[in-house]
């Protein structure tokens, strides 16, 4: 097995995914396989280990696309329901391993609680319901996943708190809108940086494409991609052709190695 981390795009599009249900849009009419979008996730692998950055509504989905027989744990960005709505389908890897790994802000994991009560209980548990260990991820305190440290990165969501992470010299942000200069210099020298880019209009909590090239241009990596995706960016081929060198727009089963 190699050493080095595999980063596999197991979703890059926004909360209703692409193509949108009942849209005439003609994104969301293409027929190319890169303007179809499932809910934004990650899969990170090296070694033997893997791990996810988010759970949403499509989890079993991509799971299943991706062929990934064992999870060593999900890692959390913030409470949302297009990265956490797909918790319960965990099941199949407790069944074979036991107790699933999270890693979350506490404000998530109090939302995961009263969401997905049946799976935090402990008398009387059903005894179908999935068992889940709980790490909780605070800001500017380092954490291990296997054998390989994580830094969080602490950012905004609008008004909403959202931690991204960087492991080794790779640093994964999605739903950003703004970011502090001390969180700033947690990212700096990254090799690979992912952050979202929702549409080519401003929104009022996350990038647009030219907020997110500024904060690329800021960070310097040496390679950037952009995730987090709606129907309004425009026809990945269109976009990707307009970008920087080094800048691309990320797609689902895209899998890149840092």
């Amino acid at each position: 097995m190699t050493n080095k981390l595999s980063v596999t795009f197991l979703g890059t599009g926004t909360s209703q995914g692409i193509p949108i249900i009942g849209s005439t849009h003609p994104v969301c009419l293409s027929s190319n396989e890169k303007d179809k979008r499932l809910r934004v996730s990650v899969l990170l692998s090296w070694k033997e280990y893997n791990y996810v950055i988010d759970c949403g509504p499509d989890f079993r989905q991509q799971m299943l696309r991706q062929h990934v027989n064992r999870l060593d744990g999900i890692l959390y960005t913030h409470e949302h329901s297009d990265h956490t709505a797909g918790l319960d389908d965990i099941r199949p890897y407790f069944f074979r391993q036991g107790n699933i790994p999270l890693f979350a802000h506490s404000r998530v994991v109090a939302s995961l609680k009263k969401r997905f009560d049946y799976i935090f209980e402990e008398k009387n548990k059903y005894p179908g319901a999935p068992t889940v260990d709980i790490n909780l991820v605070k800001n500017n305190e380092p954490f291990s996943i296997g054998d390989t440290l994580v830094t969080p990165i602490n950012v905004m969501h609008n008004k909403v708190q959202v931690f991204g992470y960087r492991v080794g010299d790779f640093t994964y942000l999605t739903d950003v809108k703004t970011i502090a200069p001390e969180e700033l210099e947690k990212i700096k020298g990254s090799k690979v940086v992912v952050v979202n880019a929702l549409r080519i209009e401003p929104h009022i909590s996350h990038f647009n494409l030219e907020e997110a090239l500024a904060f690329i241009d800021l960070i310097q990596p040496e390679k950037a991609y952009l995730t987090h995706i709606s129907h309004l960016l425009g026809f990945h081929d269109e976009i990707e052709k307009s970008l920087p060198s080094n800048i691309h727009l990320a797609y689902d089963n895209l899998t890149i190695t840092i």
